[in-house]
């Protein structure tokens, strides 16, 4: 558990990055480096995602993407009376906000993240909820711990061994238990990432698993993501002992006019964002 250390006051007053030049490329990168690399990128840049994206996350509002799907009317984790005394684990929590409506629900929710900048938002927007610091691939829990696990664009694209943390989610959740996540669409990987129009034409095959890596001079990865295509995905899910129950791909609503890196009304109201990946334990 890690809520001995309070955010401090000015905990949006972040210092300029200093690998702002960072080299966008793609090569190959495996579990230790991307674990290195997401660790080190959200401790520098939690303070900027939570002050630019905290008001639209709410503080205790379960959203599973940039669309703004939210839980309380998705009920993908099931019906909201129905999470009373379940014990819910999140997964790349961040600042616990979706962990926050869970528990207002009667849900038992531990939130898990790999970024100590993050849970030390958590703790800054409110104590209560139970916070860990630790690694998807490696769950410090022991078998059949939770009834449900969930994670909000959290871990799972950041990770070079999807089907390892698949098993591990399995390992902790108890017979039947469900576990629901969301990512970026696999094929939003074809096209920029930019929201205007520039973003509209295809520029990459959508084939191409290659992670997306941003390096420092060295050559040293401060950022890495994953691309896995939507069938690659599926077996994921199924070599991690799962069934699969939904795939969501949300729409973009009409009430929601904000961009959101490469997410935007133009390109949403024309392909999927967002993934969400409905899976019951078997």
């Amino acid at each position: 558990m890690n809520q001995e250390d309070d955010a401090p006051e000015d905990a949006y007053a972040a210092d300029p990055d200093p690998l702002d030049d960072a080299e966008a490329t793609r090569r190959d990168a495996g579990e230790a480096e991307s674990s290195r690399a997401s660790r080190s990128w959200w401790d520098r840049n939690a303070d900027e995602y939570q002050s630019e994206h905290g008001a639209f996350l709410g503080d205790d509002r379960f959203v599973w993407g940039p669309e703004g799907l939210d839980e309380a009317d998705a009920a993908l984790l099931g019906p909201a009376g129905s999470l009373k005394d379940k014990d819910v684990l999140e997964i790349g929590a961040g600042a616990a906000q979706c962990s926050r409506w869970l528990a207002a629900q009667g849900a038992r929710p531990v939130a898990l993240d790999l970024s100590h900048r993050q849970l030390q938002h958590a703790l800054r927007i409110g104590d209560g909820i139970p916070l860990v610091e630790a690694d998807a691939g490696r769950l410090p829990f022991r078998d059949g711990s939770f009834d449900l696990a969930c994670s909000a664009y959290g871990a799972v694209p950041f990770v070079a061994d999807p089907v390892g943390v698949m098993r591990e989610v399995h390992r902790v959740l108890r017979p039947g238990g469900r576990w629901v996540f969301s990512v970026t669409h696999p094929l939003r990987w074809a096209f920029p990432d930019e929201p205007g129009p520039e973003g509209l034409t295809v520029s990459a095959s959508y084939f191409d698993r290659t992670p997306y890596v941003e390096q420092d001079e060295e050559g040293r990865a401060v950022y890495v993501e994953h691309h896995r295509t939507l069938g690659d995905r599926v077996r994921d899910v199924v070599a991690g002992g799962f069934r699969l129950l939904d795939l969501v791909e949300p729409e973009w609503p009409k009430w929601n006019s904000q961009e959101w890196g490469g997410w935007s009304p133009l390109r949403g109201n024309l392909f999927p964002g967002t993934a969400i990946f409905v899976c019951e334990r078997a």
